[in-house]
């Protein structure tokens, strides 16, 4: 792994690699590195929790595992499930042998052997092999439901994992785990307390100008600035969902693709949807463009 010796290391390998972040968040990475605690990272949707983790395992040279949650997640498709074909065929073939018939116990013990299973993000990361621990990202944890995090307590506090027919497997090195939470539903504290926490806040429009020029080269300094400013306004309004710095980024690719280096209401009228998703959105804010345009035209 590669060593990170400051907080001001963290902030300057996450710049280099165009991650506008800022000492609180540094700070918070650096002491899940020291202490080996996950860190648990909330905000809204789009504020960049996910591209952290994605850019740490760059820093760090790390292999990234992802666990996408959803509502209903279960042991088979975050932790392990067994290759039921495959041990079909061995309990058929090990009947056909010269041997055979096979006593049921051996054949147990046989298919029930880490030949046999199909390791998920989880396991993966505890059970690994890597030069550098791995980068473990369980995104979304709020979308998943109560059973699931609390199987998620004895990973997160002893980095084990239970399998009846093998037994425990415990983490030779510890990885590197970052949880995100759009904060749809809360996340209970047991959970919360097995980790540091970071709130990601949308940015202030220098710090979102900054991220567009980091992160969208091809726009124009004044378009960035200008869209910038133009999503600012957007999250003002009383919308269904305001943009992210996501779809910051989105609307001033599209604009620059389209060679557009300022603004104007018919560009803005005719690009909304890249960062508005909701057709009650696009209406409301329809209405204003002359006006959010020149406000951001003046920013």
């Amino acid at each position: 792994m590669t060593e990170i010796l400051s907080i001001e290391e963290v902030e300057g390998r996450l710049r280099d690699r165009r991650y506008i972040g800022d000492r609180a968040l540094a700070t918070s990475i650096f002491l899940a590195l020291q202490l080996k605690k996950p860190l648990f990272i909330e905000g809204e949707a789009g504020v960049g929790k996910t591209e952290a983790a994605k850019v740490m395992a760059d820093v760090l040279g790390a292999r990234l595992i992802r666990l996408q949650c959803y509502e209903g997640i279960d042991l088979a498709h975050a932790v392990y499930e067994w290759n039921y074909p495959r041990q079909l065929l061995h309990i058929r073939l090990m009947g056909e042998g010269p041997n055979s018939p096979t006593d049921r116990r051996t054949a147990e013990r046989e298919i029930f052997s880490s030949e046999f299973l199909l390791r998920r993000p989880l396991l993966d990361a505890i059970d690994n092999d890597d030069e550098v621990p791995p980068v473990l990202l369980i995104d979304e944890i709020d979308r998943s439901d109560e059973e699931f995090e609390a199987f998620l307590l004895e990973l997160l506090s002893e980095f084990q994992v239970s399998i009846p027919e093998i037994g425990t497997i415990t983490a030779r090195q510890v990885p590197f785990v970052v949880i995100t939470s759009n904060r749809t539903r809360e996340v209970h504290d047991a959970l919360k307390r097995r980790c540091l926490y970071h709130w990601i806040d949308y940015p202030d429009l220098d710090k979102e100008v900054e991220i567009v020029r980091a992160r969208a080269p091809e726009a124009a300094d004044g378009l960035a600035r200008e869209v910038a400013a133009l999503v600012q306004g957007l999250r003002g309004m009383d919308l269904y969902k305001v943009p992210g710095v996501a779809e910051t980024l989105d609307w001033a690719r599209s604009l620059a693709a389209l060679g557009a280096t300022r603004i104007d209401a018919g560009l803005v009228s005719a690009t909304m949807g890249a960062a508005l998703k909701y057709q009650e959105d696009l209406e409301r804010v329809r209405e204003q463009v002359p006006a959010l345009v020149e406000k951001a035209q003046r920013a």
